[in-house]
């Protein structure tokens, strides 16, 4: 079992920065895989970014890629997600997941435990 609790969205201009993270509980989260995912009003759940257990390996949506970055410290059972150069576009509430195992890691389905969620709202 895994807890996933998120922190540090707010209200930024655009072309400002924030960074979110995503704390989690249990001695197990070095063996999941990570990943961020977003929602806006009125739309369905997007992919943002994913990190493997190990952080050897990441990924981005179109979307943010270049001003987006995923990172994790296992030590601290904390992953992470750096963004910059923030558009109107990306506010939204802010999710982490975690999953053990599975397939194509940009299916929100595919994770197995969620937090709660961080709002992001950038302002142009």
């Amino acid at each position: 079992q895994v807890q996933l609790v998120e922190s540090g969205g707010g209200l930024v201009q655009a072309g400002g920065s924030l960074r979110l993270s995503c704390a989690a509980s249990g001695r197990t989260f070095s063996t999941y895989a990570m990943g961020w995912f977003r929602q806006a009003p009125g739309k369905e759940r997007e992919f943002v970014a994913f990190i493997s257990w190990s952080g050897g390996s990441t990924d981005y949506a179109d979307s943010v890629k270049g001003r987006f970055t995923i990172s994790r410290d296992n030590r601290e059972n904390t992953a992470y997600l750096q963004m910059n150069s923030l558009k109107a576009e990306d506010t939204a509430v802010y999710y982490c997941a975690a999953r053990y195992s599975g397939s194509n890691y940009m299916y929100a389905v595919s994770y197995d435990y969620w937090g709660q969620g961080t709002q992001v709202t950038v302002s142009s």
